[in-house]
């Protein structure tokens, strides 16, 4: 598939990243996964960081009505205390985040941790909806729930495959709010976190002076595809939270982890044949 042209390869990505990206299947590990295998040509970390800002651009199309309330209720209290709570939540990431640039955490690129992660997230989901099971949870966001997405995020950012908004989401829903009120917070939350980390990573290839290099037109269709993908599925994933747990997610992360494991597991056998 590498003899793909261009496009359409930058196409298919930011189908992926669009599709994958609010949904608890991690787009990190799976926009890693075909590049990483030669299925698809390898892009920069730059475009894989800036698509993510066309999924930003379908939630707030999607949350419009949702975003306008909330600024036209500035005055009232329910509101600044649930801004306060997006605010804290993505205080929380943006320090984990400056902590891992600190400490120059090398985060891991290959299929394997990804498949790991994709693996054992299933059971986390299963864990969490049986956890969950006959309690609707509670409709706002609690301090400590804010705390704790914030968390959350940091420790998908650091695991390709764990999922932002599924670690997001689960922990909430652990934490005892309802799925709908997870799911709402997960995506606003990923409006200011994801739109940070385009920000960041722009700057600091402009600053080393690799911008250059970058093809900005094949960034930018990825990142239009990415959006238009993106508003389809978080349209859709808003009315399936009503009345679905995420149990279908976790099967397909265990059929998924199990699969990549197992690929890895031959490839590793078949190069031992070859060197002995």
């Amino acid at each position: 598939m590498e003899n793909l042209p261009i496009w359409v390869s930058i196409i298919l990505l930011g189908l992926i990243e669009g599709i994958t990206e609010f949904l608890p299947i991690s787009s990190t590990g799976h926009l890693l996964i075909p590049q990483n295998l030669g299925w698809l040509p390898r892009q920069s970390d730059l475009f894989a960081i800036v698509i993510q800002s066309g999924a930003v651009l379908a939630v707030v199309a999607v949350f419009a009505e949702r975003l306008k309330h909330l600024a036209s209720t500035l005055r009232e209290r329910e509101t600044r205390d649930y801004l306060a709570k997006l605010a804290l939540a993505f205080f929380v990431t943006s320090l984990g985040g400056i902590c891992i640039k600190k400490l120059d955490i090398e985060l891991p690129v290959s299929v394997t941790p990804v498949a790991w992660a994709t693996f054992i997230g299933a059971f986390v989901i299963f864990g969490v909806e049986f956890w969950r099971k006959g309690h609707p949870g509670e409709p706002d966001v609690s301090w400590s729930i804010a705390v704790a997405v914030g968390l959350a995020q940091i420790l998908a950012a650091i695991f390709p495959g764990t999922s932002r908004s599924g670690a997001s989401i689960l922990i909430a829903m652990a934490l005892g709010a309802a799925r709908p009120t997870a799911t709402e917070f997960s995506f606003l939350l990923g409006v200011p976190t994801l739109m940070a980390a385009g920000a960041f990573q722009i700057f600091l290839t402009v600053q080393d002076g690799q911008g250059g290099g970058e093809d900005w037109a094949m960034v930018a269709l990825g990142t239009v595809v990415s959006a238009i993908s993106a508003f389809i599925v978080v349209k859709w994933l808003i009315h399936f939270v009503q009345s679905h747990s995420f149990n279908g997610f976790a099967w397909y992360r265990l059929i998924m982890g199990s699969a990549l494991l197992v690929y890895i597991a031959v490839q590793a056998n078949a190069e031992a044949g070859v060197t002995d």
